[in-house]
């Protein structure tokens, strides 16, 4: 999987993460299309390692958002039609009561959409569908298209920071909307950390915003729905359940070490490059997550470059609740902050002592961490009910959270368990 963003980093060398700025690994989505690679463009800095297993970085996954127009996959679509009669006429045979030869009438059967029942995938998408966008962007290294989700009615749209990557620099964007139109739209502020962003589209007024859901509230195995423009098709909507909570994917990593990585919603419903930066949501039609990544099948780099590419029912989805606290600084012009535990970190995945998680490498003077009496070599095992099997899921996890926020930590420390409650620091210049 490619690197998730948390407060740790994965430092280069043996195993070596810093929950300063690491992110746990998945494969993201391209936010554009139809490109024929994982994520296109791949997030800035070298790609992460293997995908992750149940609570680590998904092995294979990839950018599922933007699809580059170099490469574009071209599929013909073939309409298919019987020879004879067509099938919208239905033909009965009626017998006079005098016994005479039979007469055949034609009724032609109802073309009118059918009204959608409560609660299916009808209604949902069609609640959905006039605040779901496809994003088109061209810069100085190449093209792509992704999605997103508008979130107000003056024009600002949610959508993915690997989606506008090309735009940043002098690029540009075009939004085209579910009526039709488009517009030219600019950058308001990204978080690569998070793989979030908010544009806004010009002059356009009276948008449909999305209602948004929990995603606290989703449970596995739970029916959900993925709107957006896979390979450039638009308006495309898949179904499916919610296969997996709380799944740890990290899809991109720096060279700083900061690493690219959110707790994600794992979905079996068909996401593929182009869906990225568009919604999940639920059978209520309102948005729990923003589709972000795929796990790929194929052989070859974590962004898919030499892998095949498509859906294996392997999609991951940014949750909603963890997104809207990093959307809301962005439209407020602030620079996002992240939650830290101010230490670096390496897998463990049994020492001697039998623990699984993620080891305490160093643990920096006045970090949250230290000030709660964690030190090196201690292995962290769980963060409040959340399990940590290595340092991946330990950055995906505290990604989860807010400065400021209080957390339960367990740690095994000597062959000992233990736990320590503690308050999440800030990445923010000067915490």
């Amino acid at each position: 999987m490619e690197d998730m963003h948390d407060e740790t980093s994965h430092t280069p060398g043996p195993a070596r993460a810093s929950t300063e700025a690491q992110h746990p690994t998945t494969t993201q989505l391209p936010a554009y299309g139809a490109a024929p690679g994982p994520a296109y463009p791949p997030p800035t800095g070298a790609p992460a390692g293997p995908p992750t297993s149940a609570f680590g970085p998904v092995p294979g996954t990839r950018p599922a958002g933007r699809r580059t127009a170099a490469g574009m996959l071209i599929a013909a679509l073939l309409v298919g039609g019987a020879s004879g009669v067509g099938g919208a006429a239905l033909w009965t045979s009626q017998q006079d009561s005098d016994g005479s030869t039979p007469v055949r009438t034609s009724q032609v059967a109802d073309t009118g959409t059918p009204v959608a029942a409560k609660g299916s995938v009808q209604a949902a998408a069609a609640k959905v569908m006039p605040s779901v966008v496809q994003i088109e962007v061209a810069g100085a290294s190449g093209a792509g298209s992704g999605s997103g989700i508008v979130i107000s009615s003056d024009g600002e749209i949610l959508t993915n920071a690997h989606v506008v990557e090309l735009a940043e620099g002098g690029g540009q964007m075009t939004v085209s909307f579910n009526d039709g139109t488009r517009a030219r739209a600019s950058v308001v502020g990204s978080d690569p950390l998070t793989d979030l962003a908010v544009i806004k589209a010009e002059g356009v007024s009276d948008l449909t915003p999305a209602s948004l859901g929990e995603s606290g509230k989703l449970a596995v195995g739970q029916g959900v729905v993925a709107v957006g423009s896979p390979y450039g098709l638009d308006a495309t909507v898949t179904s499916g359940i919610v296969s997996a909570l709380n799944r740890p994917v990290e899809v991109a990593r720096d060279q700083a070490g900061n690493t690219t990585a959110y707790p994600a919603i794992q979905t079996d419903a068909a996401i593929n490059p182009g869906n990225s930066g568009g919604p999940l949501i639920d059978m209520s039609g309102n948005v729990v997550g923003i589709n972000s990544s795929i796990r790929t099948s194929g052989s070859g780099d974590p962004f898919g470059q030499t892998a095949e590419g498509g859906s294996i029912g392997l999609g991951f989805a940014i949750p909603i609740d963890a997104a809207m606290p990093i959307v809301e600084q962005i439209r407020a012009g602030e620079t996002p902050t992240h939650a830290r535990l101010g230490i670096s970190v390496s897998d463990v995945r049994t020492d001697d002592t039998g623990a699984t998680g993620a080891q305490i490498q160093e643990a920096g003077e006045g970090s949250a961490a230290a000030e709660a009496g964690l030190r090196p070599g201690d292995v962290i095992t769980r963060i409040d009910d959340h399990p940590v099997t290595g340092s991946d899921a330990l950055i995906a996890t505290v990604r989860a959270y807010r400065p400021g926020d209080k957390v339960e930590v367990t740690y095994v420390r000597d062959g000992s368990t233990d736990t320590t409650t503690l308050t999440l620091g800030s990445d923010a210049a000067g915490a």
